[in-house]
């Protein structure tokens, strides 16, 4: 494994869980920038604005621009609008969705969409089911932010988008198109703005069914971090779940910063 150019950084299980940061990951990112070693933090999270992720990461310690921040939102936005422009979008989702389809200068319809966009959505009901489930019978493309099943809270384990979406899917016969973790398109979107190919990339993650998958489907080299989803314990079930295997695995932060480093000063 060299050093890559260029970093993409899953945030959750990686540099923290829920509003506590992993040890090491501010030493991580610092270092990162005495070295220039250019960087994303790329998220599946789709309720979260860019900047709703930098001052989460700020007040934990671990220093973040807005720009440093890939959210599935931004990259499903970018997606639609490249093929799309000013397309009709029904939105189902939170603040981070709605924000980035209206920067990517999509109109956001409640009647005859284009396409339904759907991610994590808090205040998910029967009528916004139905609702889906029309337009989509209907001829509108189907695009899932992220296919994340369950999420950690503070409670336990909520429903992610990937509940939802299942929910439309069972309505329609539809699968949807998936644009964030394991699938590439948010990886293609991260390098598309560090302007770097996959072979000049390398992928940080916690999770071989998330992360590591969509790095690897994207053509990076992949780094598995035991900070998060995939333990010791379960690596091994999980490499053959993925059916793949990270280039480099790492049991904490330390050790990958340690890696890095030595790595690096080689060159």
């Amino acid at each position: 494994m060299t050093i890559s150019k260029g970093l993409l950084i899953d945030l959750d299980g990686t540099l923290y869980h829920g509003q506590h940061m992993i040890s090491g990951a501010d030493v991580l990112i610092s270092q990162l920038k005495a070295n220039h070693i250019p960087y994303l933090f790329v998220t599946n999270n789709s309720t979260r604005t860019p900047e709703d992720v930098a001052a989460l990461l700020n007040g934990m310690g671990i220093q973040a621009e807005p720009s440093e921040v890939c959210t599935s939102s931004q990259a499903t936005a970018k997606y639609i609008a490249e093929r799309s422009p000013g397309a009709r979008v029904a939105v189902i989702g939170e603040d981070g969705l709605r924000q980035a389809i209206r920067q990517a200068g999509l109109l956001e319809v409640d009647q005859n969409p284009e396409y339904v966009v759907q991610g994590i959505d808090r205040a998910f009901s029967y009528a916004t089911l139905s609702s889906a489930v029309q337009w989509i019978s209907d001829g509108a493309q189907f695009i899932l932010t992220n296919p994340d099943l369950l999420l950690p809270s503070d409670s336990g384990v909520i429903p992610g988008a990937g509940t939802i979406a299942a929910a439309i899917e069972a309505g329609t016969g539809v699968k949807p198109l998936v644009i964030g973790k394991p699938a590439s398109h948010l990886m293609t979107y991260a390098m598309d703005i560090l302007d770097m190919e996959p072979s000049e990339v390398a992928v940080i993650g916690d999770s071989m069914r998330t992360d590591i998958s969509a790095g690897a489907a994207a053509g990076c080299e992949t780094i598995l971090v035991l900070t998060g989803i995939t333990t010791e314990a379960s690596l091994q079930a999980d490499i053959r779940m993925a059916g793949i295997e990270p280039n480099m695995i790492c049991k904490d932060l330390h050790e990958l910063l340690h890696q890095l480093c030595s790595v690096h000063n080689s060159h």
